[in-house]
């Protein structure tokens, strides 16, 4: 245990390999304590799309000393083109690179999930334990120890469970009451996948409107990838189904959906077949009164995802981490204290980033007829010559998680 650490050394279990529980490990091993990190995937799962870095979560980074190796992975995506039928900008929307005020659409640490998640793990495999191609089935609480039943039929106790699984958490599930309902939906759904990338591809992201609520995001990565991404305002059972269907039935729903939306559709559905990577997701946020119960917590997106439109996701799990690691650090022996102190001092940040996502604006963006998608064309194409976008970051007092401070961490 390293000078300054916790007086007691607790033994923790986190459900997921993400970026939520990589950097919680990073943390709580920092704090003395042992760590053993479950990931239901065969290996480490370093896939997903372009993510970006704001606000507080820039600061966590950077806390961790990890910043450099962020930077040395980002992604070129200098700024935001809308485009028309034939490829042509209406208007563009840049990076704000000065290191002040608000980020644009586009962060200037825009990095490949993948990336993060390799970075987080190399700065964690040492001192964590991880284990993988296995899950959590279940569990038992007990006054001073949480017993862990694992998909291979093997079980053991630890002082805490974290349950780091995501979206769908199946942890959350289980000490939720039964019956509720953490989704705050807001009646978009997303797929995105990679194609290869072609001489048009630029490192400016384009974004085409096409009417009936839809919309399609293409940017590209690397010198040889470039990622699709099909987005429809659409409230219908059957959008919200299709993502629990197989890969197959959800390609064959979003190549219908789209396939009279010009442009370039007709080369990513093609692509789609044969892409390496293929994610198909509804829109919501998750919204709990509570994150833990007993010796049993959530982070992450787990406990307070924010969708993909807050623009604070990947910020928000490394935040919550910093804060609830923290907690536990200052509290090895008392858990009920450091556990409710998480709650108390995080609810606001997350309050602030899952407020930023407001279903109307949402709509003004997905228009639903072609005279209103050339009314937005030319109102932002205005606002952009006038330099309203980058004078409004430039000038902001603070990013998307508002002027909430990351608390100063007691051990690291």
């Amino acid at each position: 245990m390293t000078q300054g650490s916790a007086t007691r050394s607790l033994r923790v279990l986190i459900a997921g390999g993400g970026v939520a529980g990589q950097a919680l490990a990073f943390w709580l091993t920092r704090g003395g304590h042992r760590v053993t990190v479950v990931e239901r995937f065969p290996a480490l799962r370093a896939t997903g799309a372009q993510v970006d870095l704001r606000g507080q979560g820039i600061e966590a980074v950077r806390r961790m000393g990890l910043l450099d190796a962020v930077r040395d992975k980002l992604v070129d995506e200098k700024g935001v083109a809308f485009v028309d039928a034939r490829g042509r900008a209406r208007a563009t929307i840049m990076a704000n690179t000065s290191g002040q005020g608000r980020q644009s659409l586009t962060s200037e640490y825009e990095i490949m999930r993948g990336d993060l998640v390799r970075i987080l793990n190399e700065a964690t495999k040492r001192d964590a334990e991880y284990v993988f191609g296995v899950s959590v089935d279940g569990f038992e609480q007990g006054e001073h120890q949480v017993l862990a039943h694992f998909s291979d039929g093997s079980c053991a106790e630890f002082d805490l469970l974290v349950g780091a699984d995501g979206q769908g958490s199946r942890i959350r599930r289980a000490i939720l009451p039964e019956g509720f309902d953490p989704y705050w939906r807001v009646g978009i759904h997303m797929a995105y996948w990679f194609v290869p990338r072609i001489d048009s591809d630029s490192d400016i992201r384009d974004t085409y409107m096409v009417p009936g609520g839809r919309q399609i995001m293409r940017r590209s990565h690397n010198p040889t990838q470039t990622q699709v991404y099909f987005v429809l305002r659409e409230a219908s059972e059957e959008a919200s189904a299709i993502h629990r269907e197989p890969v197959e039935r959800q390609q064959g729903f979003w190549a219908c959906r789209f396939r009279d939306a010009g442009w370039q559709t007709e080369r990513f559905i093609e692509g789609m077949r044969t892409s390496p990577f293929f994610y198909s997701q509804e829109i919501a946020q998750v919204r709990t009164d509570t994150w833990s119960k007993g010796r049993v917590v959530l982070a992450g997106d787990a406990a307070h995802c924010a969708s993909p439109y807050s623009g604070m996701g990947i910020s928000g799990g490394l935040v919550g981490a910093h804060v609830l690691a923290d907690e536990i650090n200052r509290h090895p022996d008392d858990l009920p204290t450091a556990l409710a102190n998480y709650d108390t001092v995080l609810r606001p940040f997350v309050n602030h980033i899952q407020a930023e996502v407001n279903p109307r604006l949402l709509r003004l963006g997905m228009p639903m007829t072609q005279p209103a998608i050339n009314v937005f064309h030319t109102v932002t194409a205005l606002a952009c010559f006038l330099r309203i976008p980058d004078l409004v970051a430039r000038r902001s007092k603070e990013d998307r998680g508002g002027d909430w401070q990351l608390p100063r961490a007691r051990h690291s």
